[in-house]
């Protein structure tokens, strides 16, 4: 007797859940923070780490989660600073300001230069980057 496809829920594959993936990003973003700020080793990682995150988001290999159908007003306020930020990088990227008028990325250098620091980032890089992926 065929079961209606209501009642049947298909099981997530075993290296789709958290258990497995969590650790995986740790052990991703423990290796990255490794590396120096803008080393090549560093760019390497970057655009390795981020090729294969968007390859898998382009496949069908992931799962997908729904997306919500429509955002709360309050999500509109939170463009503002995304904006202000974007705004201000990209000026003082294309003025090439130097010291006088320094990047948020040249402003943040001193934290980065801890290793523990930047797993965390990279930790918090990465877990954004799944969470878009699984969209």
């Amino acid at each position: 007797m065929e079961q209606p496809h209501d009642l049947t829920v298909e099981a997530p594959r075993a290296w789709d859940r958290p258990a497995v993936a969590v650790p995986v990003l740790i052990c991703l973003s423990l290796v990255g923070g490794r590396f120096p700020s803008f080393s090549v080793e560093a760019n390497i990682w970057t655009l390795g780490t981020g090729g294969v995150l968007i390859w898998l988001g382009l496949s069908n290999r992931v799962p997908r989660r729904s997306a919500p159908e429509r955002l709360e007003a309050g999500a509109v306020w939170w463009t503002l600073p995304v904006v202000v930020f974007v705004v201000f990088e990209g000026a003082t990227f294309a003025a090439a300001a130097g010291d006088d008028f320094p990047t948020f990325s040249r402003l943040a250098d001193p934290l980065l230069e801890d290793r523990l620091v930047r797993s965390a980032t990279w930790l918090t890089w990465l877990s954004a980057f799944w969470g878009l992926v699984r969209r």
